[in-house]
């Protein structure tokens, strides 16, 4: 098994030194980058409007460090009387160190899914919701909240920057050392793979297993082009249950 590993920043480097560890080739090449967010100024106010008891979910580890940063910088602190969310224990762990408040996350399913099936999201007539993401992402929890009628404000704190390098080269060059999975945290992730890979690789990327977190994830994938036989799902997105799920089904 020869593994593409497409998550960013450090995460995506610890997990491909975790693969290489267990005796898989693996290479680390992320397609985006992450730089400061346009609204980030508006993130003071923002917390400043809502009421006590509302919601802030910050969707990651990156969202949760831009907007710590800008609060620290601007002489403000999260607030001790509002309700904190995130979609995984690793980044709930991470935000509450941050934050040194509560934070509260979905213990079965890693994802937008799981966090709407808590208690707490499901009356949420009136309740103000402000969302801490990238320019794009969690669409699905954002239009489900307010489909529950919540009110939400989306705030972006970061930026994800499609690589300066040439991403077709970068795909094609994995294709060339031999990769046949590829791990696929987002759907942006997923879009930008098949977006860009060449057409005449196409049909090598699409006989790539990949590994998935979430069906929901899974459901885009087979509606980009990978059969469902190819297709691993892992239900949680930290790099420890990624690279579980991806030993179980290699030893299977």
């Amino acid at each position: 098994m020869n593994v593409l590993v497409t998550r960013p920043d450090l995460r995506g480097e610890k997990l491909t030194e975790l693969l290489v560890e267990q005796g898989l080739f693996a290479i680390h090449q992320p397609l985006f980058m992450v730089e400061n967010g346009r609204e980030l100024p508006l993130l003071p106010s923002a917390l400043g409007r809502l009421n006590s008891g509302d919601y802030v979910f910050a969707v990651s580890k990156n969202a949760v460090d831009f907007a710590t940063q800008t609060l620290s910088e601007t002489g403000f602190a999260w607030r001790t009387d509002l309700i904190y969310f995130a979609v995984g224990q690793g980044s709930a762990n991470y935000f509450s160190a941050k934050s040194e408040q509560a934070v509260r996350y979905p213990l079965q399913s890693e994802n937008s899914e799981g966090l709407l099936a808590l208690p707490e999201m499901q009356q949420l007539q009136d309740k103000n919701i402000l969302i801490l993401r990238a320019n794009t992402g969690r669409e699905f929890f954002t239009e489900q909240a307010i489909l529950r009628g919540a009110k939400v404000q989306v705030l972006e704190c970061y930026q994800r920057i499609e690589s300066a390098e040439n991403l077709s080269e970068k795909i094609s060059l994995a294709k060339r050392v031999g990769v046949d999975t590829i791990i696929a945290t987002s759907a942006e992730i997923l879009s930008l793979l098949a977006e860009k890979t060449l057409e005449m690789e196409q049909k090598w990327l699409f006989s790539c297993r990949i590994l998935v977190v979430g069906e929901r994830l899974a459901k885009i994938a087979n509606r980009l082009g990978w059969q469902q036989e190819s297709i691993i799902v892992s239900k949680k997105a930290d790099n420890m249950s990624l690279l579980e799920t991806l030993l179980t089904y290699h030893q299977s």
